[in-house]
């Protein structure tokens, strides 16, 4: 049995300050202060580099939008307003301690929460996220730290596709970006969003963690 999850909202953030919350979060983990734990938020307009070489050179015209440099993988992204952010600070266990499988497990939880809104999300095998008719819909970029995780994702509900065009988001064309309301029939309120990936992540979360009953690598 996996132990509690604890899971938060912490509303709209400037970046600097939601990276704070995380990092005090990730050493809370670290020490075993805290169990394992998702903030769900939204960011003030932001673009965040990635670690990948050359992320730099994807920002093109941020004008007014802060540039940030963070620890994740990957290339440049934005965040703002319409966009949920779900940071996982959790340790995985012995038989979990595979990035790759980890992203991979993420994208089946995000694939699942976009099938509940009738939106068929696949997979690219040469890029990690989650696409809809070969454009992005969710972003993936994550950092560990002792084999505990910190960044995450982003599910692009609505927002404004206008700063995309200034950067070459995750060094691609800006077109290759779609949102949640380009394919949804209904689109939820981001309150109803939260709450699906909130419980979609949960029940993810268990089945991935826990102990496999044979000495495999557990369910995914």
């Amino acid at each position: 049995m996996t132990a509690p999850l604890r899971i938060d909202w912490l509303g709209r953030l400037p970046y600097p300050e939601a990276h704070a919350r995380m990092v005090e979060r990730l050493e809370r983990r670290l020490a075993g202060d805290e169990p394992d734990s998702l903030l769900l938020l939204e960011h003030e307009p932001v673009f965040t580099v990635g670690r990948q070489r050359g992320a730099a050179d994807s920002v093109l015209d941020p004008g007014d939008i802060p540039v940030i440099p963070v620890e994740r993988g990957g290339n440049v992204t934005y965040h703002g307003p319409g966009q949920l952010v779900g940071y996982p600070i959790v340790a995985l266990p012995p038989h979990r301690q595979d990035i790759h499988g980890y992203l991979r497990g993420l994208e089946d939880m995000l694939i699942g929460l976009l099938a509940g809104y009738g939106i068929a999300g696949a997979r690219d095998p040469r890029n990690t996220g989650v696409w809809v008719g070969g454009q992005k819909i969710c972003a993936l970029g994550v950092a560990v730290r002792r084999w505990v995780t910190w960044h995450g994702f982003s599910v692009n509900l609505d927002p404004a596709l206008d700063a995309y065009r200034r950067i070459h988001p995750c060094g691609m064309d800006s077109t290759l970006v779609t949102r949640v309301v380009d394919h949804a029939a209904a689109p939820p309120q981001l309150s109803a969003l939260r709450d699906a990936t909130a419980t979609a992540f949960r029940a993810w979360w268990e089945r991935f963690a826990a102990p496999p009953a044979d000495g495999g690598p557990g369910p995914g």
